[in-house]
């Protein structure tokens, strides 16, 4: 999943992030409202991090401007600013989730599963296709017992796929869903990850397709007659 941090703290914007890459998200991070502003407008995000006190741009005029474009990315706001009025003004605004700092890593880490998790539509941590299931909290995949081997970016692109399972996700949004802003990856990088998922996926009874001049999509593979 991407998603983009919003902090003028540096620390704590820095602790967050490495927490966040350290599960698999692709993370980028901003310190003011105006540049959250500009971002958001121009890039696609699964989830935004927002604090409220931020310079240049309030958050809330931040999270305001959002909604008017139609966004419809999860927002969970970070703030210190904590009393009942401020947190039903950020939820009418469209906030997803309020946390008040100072706040517990681990409920962080939740509270960012959750939405993500009700940003796909699901209400299980558990979804299955094919011969494997993927753990949303856990963000690994597995046959029975067994889990899947597989290296980051090749995980990143099965979990897009897996999570759109049967429908054609595009070249373009698979990059910008695998990559922060200092990332790099290449559509000829995008065709050798595929080439290797599908050697992996083989053995479950999936394989990745291509959709020609569009993008890619996880399928079962027929079963032998």
């Amino acid at each position: 999943m991407r998603i983009l941090l919003t902090e003028d703290n540096i620390a704590l914007a820095d602790g967050l992030s490495a927490i966040l890459r350290g599960t698999g998200h692709a993370v980028d991070v901003v310190h003011d409202g105006a540049s959250a502003n500009a971002v958001i407008a121009a890039e696609n995000f699964d989830l935004v991090i927002l604090d409220l006190n931020l310079p240049e741009m309030d958050g809330l005029d931040v999270l305001r401007a959002m909604r008017a474009r139609q966004n419809q990315a999860a927002v969970l706001i970070l703030t210190a600013r904590g009393t009942p009025e401020e947190r039903v003004k950020g939820l009418d605004l469209g906030a997803d989730d309020y946390l008040i700092k100072p706040f517990d890593i681990a409920e962080f880490e939740a509270r960012v599963r959750v939405l993500l998790r009700r940003q796909a539509g699901l209400r299980s941590a558990t979804v299955g296709f094919g011969g494997i299931s993927f753990d949303l909290n856990s963000r690994t995949f597995s046959s029975g017992d067994i889990p899947l081997d597989i290296p980051a970016r090749e995980l990143g692109l099965l979990e897009i796929l897996f999570m759109r399972a049967g429908k054609v996700v595009a070249k373009e949004a698979i990059i910008q869903s695998l990559t922060a802003f200092d990332d790099d990856i290449s559509a000829n990088a995008i065709e050798q990850y595929v080439s290797r998922l599908r050697k992996r996926l083989s053995p479950y009874g999936l394989t990745v397709k291509t959709a020609r001049g569009i993008g890619y999509y996880l399928d079962k593979l027929p079963e032998a007659s």
